[in-house]
């Protein structure tokens, strides 16, 4: 029996921004957490490197905005940009209020913060939990919103579908996994902060559960998406047959780690004067670029020059875990490979998080702020998670009286639908819609490919329609529905750019337009009563 739940505000997904949000609201309103997974498995928990804030006096407001916009190649949004970095002290305070422990170090007497440098940063300004920051973010929230009794989480649940009346959203349609039940949580406000669609890549930094659920969700529903083709690839993940995604922080490189090839030789100052510490982008097309010159099945990345006890008290982590596959990273260097990373396009927002149907926001990596431009700039992701969750509380806590109670809605209908004997379907199409945008829509494409690649998806698409009309669904299937929907939004967008630009490297048009703007892509029932009137970006 399907069942219906009614709260104050229905949040889907469990890591900083939506546990943020949570505990923001959580003295006045009822909220509902959905994850997919147990609670802390997302991005947020695995994120080594730290959180970007203007917290030195020798550092600015000013300097935070010049570096992002000069990582987002020229068309970050100077008014989002500000507004996060403006809001980045308190939201670092918040986090310390609530039991987060940064590090911290002791110069002449006075105790202060630990702060370290990233790629792209001109200042040292990364605060950090040695080089376990997501853990730490996300171990404490999730132990303040579980003692909370206003928070309600729901565990080993996956969102499916908005719910709509009178053109709002007032839900979702969510899959209890356990149960096999697709229950009804109404809510006056709903918030995707379900994180990005990097699992549309065969080769992945990001857990499991990152299949672009929320973008493809906001997109069904009638919203716009906004710079889908700028796709970040980490360049360094360890390369090791059993070590599946485990990231090796940009810290490694901002506290002097090399790059190197096999002989031993350094690269990246013949790619650029910032050498190590370009931003990603650079750093991962050069990475491919000598791989497939030279038929190489990786890089190195080398810190061993630094004390052995200077590397383990700053990079536990990642000491440990190579140490464990038999990697002493104190004497030799380490194997790495890009890998996807980071989606810094999404649903358009504005400040407050709104997306283009009332009822419904969106804040963290699901969504497009402006801040990342084509290329985000290391360690600000957190820092937007946060900035975003408190303005979009904010802004419910300022509006929720004037919401109606929500009725109803009819439950869902499974009556014309049969158990599918033909799973292997799902697991096939997976895998070949990955292999395609990895071969054709990676870190450096062209019209051609990208012409190949959407063939094969329309087709693949099509293919899980039917599969989606006929049979029960399962939690491979919603997944799989999302992210052939979502690698279609990215071609397109690829598609629609004639220029390379930060982490769109097109061989066809291999320069920069000189004047040129965000991809703004419409969906084709697109109609929006939204307020919000700041998006004026145009594709090139």
């Amino acid at each position: 029996m399907n069942r219906h739940y009614h709260y104050d505000a229905l949040i889907i997904g469990s890591g900083a921004s939506g546990l943020c949000l949570a505990l923001s609201l959580a003295q006045n309103f009822k909220v509902a957490i959905i994850s997919k997974n147990a609670a802390r498995e997302g991005s947020t928990y695995y994120a080594q490197g730290g959180i970007a804030a203007v917290l030195d006096d020798k550092d600015s407001i000013d300097l935070h905005v010049k570096d992002t916009m000069n990582a987002g190649a020229g068309i970050c949004r100077e008014d989002a940009v500000r507004f996060t970095v403006e809001h980045s002290k308190a939201a670092i305070e918040w986090l310390v209020e609530q039991g987060v422990e940064f590090d911290r170090r002791t110069d002449n007497h006075l105790e202060d913060f630990h702060l370290t440098k990233e790629g792209g940063h001109s200042h040292r300004r990364i605060i950090h939990a040695a080089d376990a920051t997501g853990r730490a973010v996300s171990t404490v929230l999730i132990e303040q919103a579980s003692r909370n009794p206003n928070i309600t989480f729901f565990e080993d649940h996956i969102a499916i579908d908005l719910i709509k009346q009178n053109n709002r959203c007032v839900g979702a349609y969510i899959m209890d996994q356990q149960r096999q039940r697709i229950d009804c949580f109404h809510a006056k406000f709903t918030v995707l902060a379900c994180g990005g669609a990097s699992k549309v890549y065969l080769y992945s930094s990001n857990p499991e559960g990152n299949s672009g659920d929320g973008i493809a969700m906001a997109w069904r529903a009638g919203c716009r998406v906004a710079n889908m083709e700028f796709n970040q690839f980490h360049p360094t993940c360890l390369y090791h047959p059993k070590a599946k995604s485990f990231l090796i922080t940009e810290a490694v490189r901002g506290e002097g780690g090399l790059l190197k090839l096999p002989n031993g030789e350094r690269f990246m100052q013949n790619v650029d004067d910032r050498a190590e510490l370009a931003p990603r982008d650079i750093v991962a097309r050069a990475i491919d670029h000598e791989m497939k010159r030279q038929g190489l099945d990786c890089v190195y990345l080398d810190i061993s020059h630094k004390p052995a006890a200077f590397i383990r008290q700053h990079f536990p982590t990642v000491a440990k875990r190579c140490l464990e596959l038999g990697i002493d990273i104190t004497k030799e260097p380490i194997p790495v490979v890009p890998a996807a990373h980071y989606t810094c396009g999404g649903i358009v927002i504005d400040d407050a998080g709104r997306t283009d149907l009332p009822g419904l926001l969106a804040i963290g990596e699901t969504a497009f702020t402006g801040l990342h431009g084509a290329n985000r700039m290391a360690s600000n992701s957190l820092l937007e998670c946060l900035v975003y969750a408190r303005s979009a509380a904010d802004h419910i806590r300022g509006t929720i009286d004037d919401v109606d109670d929500i009725n109803h809605s009819p439950g869902w209908d499974e009556s014309r639908v049969t158990e599918s004997q033909e799973d292997v379907t799902i697991s096939h199409s997976w895998h070949e819609l990955r292999q395609v945008m990895w071969d054709y829509v990676g870190i450096v494409r062209s019209e051609k490919r990208l012409k190949r690649a959407l063939n094969r998806i329309s087709l693949i698409k099509q293919e899980v329609q039917d599969y989606y009309r006929n049979y029960r669904i399962s939690g491979d299937l919603v997944e799989l529905r999302n992210l052939v929907l979502v690698a279609e939004i990215i071609v397109h967008s690829a598609i629609n750019r004639k220029e390379s630009r930060g982490l769109h490297y097109n061989l066809d048009y291999p320069n920069m337009l000189p004047d040129s703007g965000d991809t703004i892509l419409c969906p084709p029932d697109f109609h929006s009563e939204s307020s919000m009137g700041f998006i004026d970006g145009k594709t090139p």
